[in-house]
């Protein structure tokens, strides 16, 4: 039984958890070093596909690399490009979307996602969501850049029409230095 409240990961994948189905298509907008790409084709099975995208070759080779050892590889397709050019991957309809934003853990700390192209993956990610699909973005903001990657994205999630979109922001208040957050946005229509 879970007793602490969950931290940012565990509780972006409890939300992945309850929105895929085997067969789904889903993305992870930020591919890293795996760790969701590989959640996410252990959910969507045989069936389902997972589009990866990063703009590092390293972080594609780690993803790669974790999928094969957990013979997952069949499962997801890896590109390497930025996540802002989703639309020229897939159009099919998603059920869900992850971002995890800020530098690659054990990379170039110099190289960020941006609420430039952040915002353009969002938008392209809530277009392609088919009713109930979830955008979940894990958002650390405790480096150049983050914080004002986090407003932006914020003012965006906030302004969103309710009647289309539920938002949640999920965050722990008194920790030190700027704790991770998830931005969650479900589809209601």
């Amino acid at each position: 039984m879970q007793k602490d409240f969950r931290n940012a990961v565990q509780f972006s994948h409890l939300l992945l958890k309850e929105n895929i189905e085997v067969g789904d298509l889903v993305i992870d907008a930020t591919a890293g070093n795996g760790h969701d790409t590989k959640y996410l084709a252990e959910l969507v099975g045989v069936d389902g596909k997972v589009f990866a995208f990063d703009i590092q070759e390293k972080a594609i080779a780690k993803t790669k690399e974790l999928l094969e050892m957990n013979d997952l590889a069949d499962r997801a397709e890896l590109i390497l490009d930025s996540h802002a050019e989703i639309n020229q991957y897939l159009s099919q309809k998603i059920s869900a979307v992850i971002f995890n934003l800020g530098y690659l853990p054990g990379g170039n700390k110099e190289i960020i996602t941006k609420s430039e192209s952040t915002i353009a993956a969002l938008k392209q990610s809530i277009e392609l969501l088919k009713k109930n699909g979830v955008v979940i973005l894990v958002i650390y903001s405790g480096h150049s850049g983050g914080e004002e990657e986090k407003k932006v994205l914020l003012d965006f999630a906030s302004a969103l029409d309710y009647k289309k979109f539920n938002v949640l922001n999920y965050e722990f208040l008194n920790q030190p230095g700027p704790p991770p957050q998830v931005l969650a946005i479900k589809k209601r229509i």
